[in-house]
């Protein structure tokens, strides 16, 4: 009765300091983007719908972090870091429209190539992926090495 009631005890305060470590991360991503927000208000008056480009990505990202956090310890963390990673490539690739802007600025026509850092931030996303990918096959090796070992 005293075992299942420290083990009780030790799962919950694992759950708390998973959502606190989540909590923590998530507000310091947030803060961030407030603070990098400010750069982009003057972009906003060439490029209207960028600031809720960027707030819906953050959103996005900030919730896959989150549910990643929650669920370390497990293969789920895995699937989740390579959805964050997927949705960082997906999310650049529509935004950015293929790399190329153009808008025009008191009549002058303005064309602004970004494919350069689109090809960068992708194989970055890329790598996230790779990365979620093989430890997510380390994870469940370690998993299946004990089993092996009693054969």
């Amino acid at each position: 009765m005293a075992e299942t009631k420290k083990s009780e005890q030790h799962k919950a305060r694992r759950i708390v300091l998973k959502i606190l470590k989540a909590t923590i991360k998530a507000t310091i991503v947030y803060v961030i983007y407030i603070f990098l927000s400010q750069f982009l208000v003057p972009i906003s008056t060439f490029m209207p719908g960028i600031q809720q480009v960027a707030e819906t990505f953050m959103m996005i990202y900030i919730a896959l972090m989150i549910i990643g956090e929650l669920t370390s310890g497990s293969i789920f963390q895995h699937f989740f870091g390579a959805a964050k990673a997927l949705f960082v490539i997906g999310y650049l690739l529509l935004s950015l429209n293929g790399g190329i802007f153009g808008f025009s600025l008191e009549g002058i026509n303005l064309m602004i190539d970004l494919r350069l850092f689109l090809m960068i931030a992708t194989l970055l996303g890329l790598l996230g992926l790779a990365k979620s990918v093989l430890q997510a096959i380390n994870y469940m090796s370690e998993k299946a090495e004990p089993a092996l070992s009693v054969i």
